[in-house]
């Protein structure tokens, strides 16, 4: 049977886009220069954080009124916040800025690149110098004045000319999808990893392809079969199997709760037939058998209450494994992978048929096969 037995106080000190008439930096790299303090503070009684922006990303907490929060950029209509250490994101319909309203964006390096650059009173060679810098040394910039950099020298303010400044944008790390290989068209990707074959515990991540380049999604725990990942899937090891694998029918004993997957919704009378002798295993029937199978699972669980199936042993090969499901829990399954219902629900209103999401699980040590 494949059930389941299983309060920030920050002031954010800001950096601003470049306002017009700056000018621009290195190309169309993104740019960013440090600003005043900005205080972001949130107006709904109870306002959710979640893991990407927009309401079909996970829910990892929420904020409440009143509450002061950490901006480092905005997104379209929703901010992107320091959230207990975590990034998160916030509608901006409910957070009250007081002060300049630009939340930034990425971080930026200034580099010197001239061997001595002077630092002047003003945007112009005719300020005095009120000190220099070397090359390689790094410049905290406020913004940009014609083509001088205002600048925060030994706490005063100062400008030098952007001749002989290099900007640099902060890249991202890199993901662990980026050096995938086999993932083809697949523009989603649900990534589920273990520490070694043995573990039941299970890490579960979600990347989305958005404008050519993979970003994260959510990250939360799951748990594999009992005995962990199989090396070899047979029926009834209680081992999760490793690979690959497409996404089927979303399914529950409830209403759909809004995935773009084909959803069914379970009665009393469906199973998943696990009998390998039996011309219709590992597929989803209804009772009675009436001879059809002598074994088959029932799909009215709780573990079932949310889920997708896993398309596992399309082939229907006898033995290889069936009912091979992504479901609730957070003990340990009997071969399939499964998380909090919250989890399940998010990951299923994310899953998107048209951008041919695919289900990788792995040991963390096999992660280059994919």
């Amino acid at each position: 049977m494949k059930k389941l037995m299983v309060g920030m106080a920050l002031t954010a000190t800001l950096a601003t886009a470049v306002t017009p008439g700056f000018g621009s930096i290195g190309g169309n790299q993104e740019k960013a220069y440090a600003a005043a303090t900005v205080t972001y503070k949130v107006t709904a009684s109870k306002l959710n954080v979640r893991s990407g922006a927009g309401t079909t990303y996970g829910i990892i907490g929420s904020v409440v009124k009143g509450q002061t929060l950490s901006v480092m950029s905005k997104s379209g209509s929703w901010y992107k916040i320091n959230y207990n250490g975590r990034t998160g994101y916030v509608s901006s319909d409910y957070v009250q800025a007081s002060g300049t309203t630009t939340p930034p964006a990425e971080s930026t390096t200034y580099t010197v690149t001239a061997s001595t650059l002077n630092v002047r009173s003003g945007a112009g060679t005719n300020y005095a110098s009120i000190g220099s810098v070397k090359k390689g040394q790094k410049l905290s910039v406020v913004s940009k004045s014609g083509s001088w950099y205002k600048i925060n020298y030994n706490g005063r303010t100062g400008y030098v000319s952007s001749d002989y400044v290099q900007a640099s944008a902060t890249t991202s790390p890199k993901l662990v999808v980026d050096s995938f290989k086999t993932l083809g068209n697949a523009q989603q990707v649900i990534l589920v990893t273990a520490d070694n074959y043995d573990t039941k515990s299970a890490k579960i991540q979600t990347f989305e392809k958005v404008d050519g380049k993979w970003k994260q999604v959510l990250t939360a725990n799951g748990v594999l079969g009992q005995k962990g990942f199989a090396l070899s899937k047979k029926e009834g090891d209680m081992e999760s199997p490793t690979g690959k694998y497409t996404i089927g029918t979303a399914f529950g004993r409830y209403a759909n709760p809004g995935t773009k997957l084909p959803y069914r919704k379970i009665t009393a009378n469906d199973v998943w037939v696990d009998d390998s002798k039996s011309s219709l295993y590992n597929t989803w029937q209804q009772k009675p058998a009436n001879g059809r199978w002598t074994s088959a699972e029932n799909m009215d669980i709780p573990a079932y209450d949310y889920g997708f199936v896993i398309n596992y042993n399309e082939s229907r090969t006898p033995g290889k494994g069936s009912a091979i499901f992504f479901h609730v829990g957070t003990n340990y399954t009997a071969g399939c992978t499964a998380t909090s219902k919250e989890q399940v629900v998010s990951i299923l209103k994310w899953l998107n048929p048209e951008k041919n999401p695919v289900i990788i699980q792995s040991p963390v040590s096999e992660l280059d096969k994919y």
